[in-house]
């Protein structure tokens, strides 16, 4: 395993896909000449030329439905979006059109693209740079939805989305890019890794968390930091929400007895509450608390970072959140 950034992770996966099939392109604004926004696409234009990584005019709707145009006619388009935010541009390239042409073909048509997008807070980038939009794209059937913690989970979950034969919304968050993880195989190695199965981050006995791409990180600092404490946490990586893996939830918590999901994305509708209910049927009776969520209040981004890092869920905020559970009223 080496030490690298999430970025660099994200460029290798595409390097080493690109250099494999050359019917994956990469489009998108600023992907070419300057290597992508956040720098996850740099070298390939130099290596695959104009046409395998190709600038585009500012039109998300236009590179997105070129990306649907192209995939059903036997491409592998991997389109990136510059913000998470600018996919409301493109949501019936996304929803109507490249989300449903498998059903309403008759399986005769498949879409094998990929939409990368950077989402999350923490960069005071203000309303329409920071949000977390991942419930919209679940709630859409079609799509499959990938949020990656580490660069190694990045790296290997874009190389299975690459391979896909269906249209997947991978998440990327703007805060890990460049954030060094050691959990990057070595170049040309490394196995894809399958959507719908999360990943056991640590074991514990007290409380399950499960978390979803930049929160996976935090959660994780957490719960090192309440073992001194004397409260042991069982951590899991959802890494998909679509698939979702609810029988690994669904173990753990028959184990611990209580769940908190964090998730950044807003609290009202989103990906927390749904997880809670779908797993209920299997774990009230062995529930010793109710089923807690984490996430983002329900109000636009503000710009000011003193307005804004109080409204995402922090390392303090999950473990006091935690502590409360385990320990309520503060006993034992």
């Amino acid at each position: 395993m080496r030490e690298i950034m999430y970025r660099e992770a994200i460029q290798e996966a595409l390097d080493e896909e690109m250099a494999r099939d050359g019917t994956i392109f990469v489009i998108g604004e600023d992907v070419g000449v300057i290597g992508g926004n956040f720098k996850c696409t740099v070298g390939l234009l130099e290596k695959y030329g104009d046409l395998r990584c190709k600038d585009s005019p500012i039109s998300e709707a236009g590179i997105v439905g070129l990306g649907v145009g192209a995939a059903i006619a036997g491409c592998r388009p991997v389109v990136e979006l510059m913000f998470a935010d600018f996919l409301t541009v493109a949501m019936d390239q996304i929803c109507n059109q490249a989300a449903k042409i498998s059903y309403m073909s008759g399986g005769q048509a498949c879409v094998p693209l990929v939409v990368r997008m950077p989402l999350g807070g923490g960069r005071s980038s203000a309303a329409q740079h920071s949000q977390s939009p991942h419930a919209w794209m679940a709630h859409c059937p079609g799509l499959k939805v990938v949020l990656p913690a580490t660069a190694g989970e990045a790296k290997g979950l874009l190389k299975t989305a690459i391979r896909d034969n269906n249209p997947v919304i991978f998440f990327e968050h703007k805060m890990l890019y460049t954030v060094k993880f050691n959990d990057v195989p070595d170049k040309d190695e490394g196995a894809p890794i399958p959507f719908g199965k999360a990943r056991m981050v640590r074991e514990g006995g007290d409380i399950t968390v499960a978390a979803l791409s930049m929160m996976v990180n935090k959660a994780e600092k957490a719960a090192a930091s309440l073992e001194a404490e004397g409260i042991s946490v069982e951590l899991i990586d959802l890494r998909t929400i679509v698939p979702l893996d609810t029988n690994s939830i669904i173990h753990s918590v028959k184990k611990t007895g209580r769940l908190l999901i964090v998730d950044e994305g807003h609290t009202g509708f989103g990906i927390s509450g749904e997880i809670a209910l779908r797993i209920m049927p299997e774990v009230f009776y062995d529930l010793d608390a109710p089923i807690e969520r984490l996430g983002t209040a329900d109000v636009p981004m503000p710009f000011s970072p003193a307005l804004e890092f109080p409204l995402i869920p922090d390392e303090k905020s999950i473990a006091a959140k935690i502590r409360e559970m385990v320990r309520p009223g503060g006993t034992a």
